[in-house]
């Protein structure tokens, strides 16, 4: 093989095997830009929790998964305050208002709606399932991601990663 067709080869292979990291950024980017609803109907820019590292939750009121490891995020909210958590619901307003009434966390509730899925996938859940888990440094960039229910131990130790 000539050199010049190894090094035209290996150039597209990385542009192939690298672009999930730019997309990554840029999808992080999309979801920073949002300005998205609780359930009471105030808007929340989610630009304004950088700053700070931030964990960002996408659930669902149906889902059993999402609602058993609510209160072990929250825990986690509690132990480390200088990380921000978001829950998005991949949802409607009127469930997550209906399911408030009976768990609660102290960390905001946003509503995505069903454009969550597109936004998951962009950050890396392939499938669009809940529940997703992202964590960003202050600075926004995608540190670690959960497909599935969070490990509480592990996912502890991912949190601890990004604190300081």
């Amino acid at each position: 093989m000539k050199r010049r067709d190894f090094l035209f080869r290996s150039a597209a292979m990385t542009a192939i095997l690298g672009a999930q990291w730019p997309l990554r950024a840029q999808a992080a980017d999309s979801l920073f830009g949002l300005a998205l609803p609780d359930a009471n109907g105030n808007r929340h820019k989610l630009g304004d929790y950088l700053g700070t590292p931030l964990v960002v939750n996408f659930w669902a009121t149906w889902c059993p998964p999402c609602v058993k490891e609510m209160p072990q995020l929250d825990a986690l909210q509690k132990k480390y305050p200088s990380v921000r958590f978001l829950g998005l619901a991949v949802d409607t307003a009127a469930n997550v208002v209906e399911f408030t009434r009976k768990i609660q966390v102290s960390y905001p509730l946003l509503i995505v709606g069903h454009d969550g899925i597109d936004l998951m996938r962009s950050l890396g859940d392939k499938m669009g399932g809940v529940p997703f888990t992202v964590v960003f440094d202050a600075k926004g960039m995608i540190r670690n991601h959960v497909i599935g229910e969070i490990d509480p131990a592990a996912f502890e130790r991912i949190v601890q990663g990004v604190t300081g």
